[in-house]
């Protein structure tokens, strides 16, 4: 069976070891690029591989296209083979827990087409409160495998969508930044403070719940729905791509489909002083 959303601590732990399972750790901070390396080679879970979110999850900068480009769809296939991820291979990514950048990884596999990907659910928190074994040993593929890419541009939009469809029904922005810099109270990363105009805002830290953990799909579901946003027209964004995964997998793991994600994000939306802002809620 194939985990497509999440999948439990003790479930990865069952599983590891396993040629047919590749872990990959995704810690990152986005105050200090290298401090992701720094847990990974203290400890992480046995067997894991690291991804360099700036590196490994993102791809080249203009200085116009934002912070987290999406790298080239075969570069990051290329990563993956390199971790021995093939075509029947699960991906299990998991971070810190109740964080952004495992699901970066997850939606990026999926737009590349691979769905048997899944995030550990409460992250290496939830790991290491189990009492589960821990490594500071690097890890080698056993072989390395051989991943098809198959991109799904469904998944996406760019910021000419987002321009040409500001104020239309058939886009809904929702916006995954924190309260305060979707208001434009503060904005500690990006230039200009604010949001793009007619944006909805549910930040990404509202997927989880008390313990870290993703919220059932039934309580996500209500929460949607009960806000008025469905897969059909809802595109997620944030500051560069990152958080927003998270809203687009709480979708996915609520069992309401496939939603769209402008990946540009606030970060490129504000490259360009001509694009409107807004500020207040």
């Amino acid at each position: 069976m194939a985990f497509t959303t999440i999948i439990a601590a003790r479930q990865l732990r069952e599983r590891v070891g396993d040629p047919r399972v590749v872990t990959i750790d995704c810690r990152h901070s986005l105050s200090d690029f290298s401090m992701g390396r720094r847990l990974y080679d203290e400890s992480h879970i046995p067997g894991a591989f690291f991804a360099d979110v700036e590196q490994d999850l993102a791809g080249h900068k203009t200085g116009t296209n934002g912070r987290h480009p999406l790298p080239d769809p075969h570069a990051f296939a290329r990563f993956l083979q390199g971790c021995g991820a093939g075509d029947q291979t699960q991906i299990v990514a998991y971070d810190a827990g109740a964080d952004m950048f495992a699901a970066r990884l997850w939606f990026l596999c999926r737009w590349i087409g691979h769905d048997a990907v899944a995030v550990l659910d409460g992250g290496f928190a939830a790991w290491t409160k189990a009492g589960y074994p821990v490594s500071a040993a690097p890890s080698e593929p056993l072989r390395e495998g051989t991943l098809t890419v198959n991109v799904r541009p469904e998944l996406v939009v760019d910021v000419n969508y987002v321009q040409t469809h500001l104020g239309s029904s058939a886009m809904r922005l929702l916006d995954a930044r924190a309260l305060e810099r979707f208001t434009g109270q503060t904005e500690p990363v990006d230039p200009v403070a604010g949001h793009i105009p007619g944006a909805r805002h549910r930040w990404f830290k509202d997927n989880f719940d008390e313990e870290g953990r993703l919220k059932s799909a039934q309580r996500l579901r209500d929460e949607f729905l009960g806000a008025d946003l469905d897969a059909a027209n809802t595109v997620h964004q944030c500051g560069s791509g990152v958080s927003s995964a998270v809203n687009h997998l709480a979708m996915v793991h609520a069992g309401l489909g496939d939603s769209r994600l402008y990946n540009g994000s606030w970060s490129e939306w504000v490259s360009d002083p001509a694009r409107p802002i807004a500020k207040g809620t």
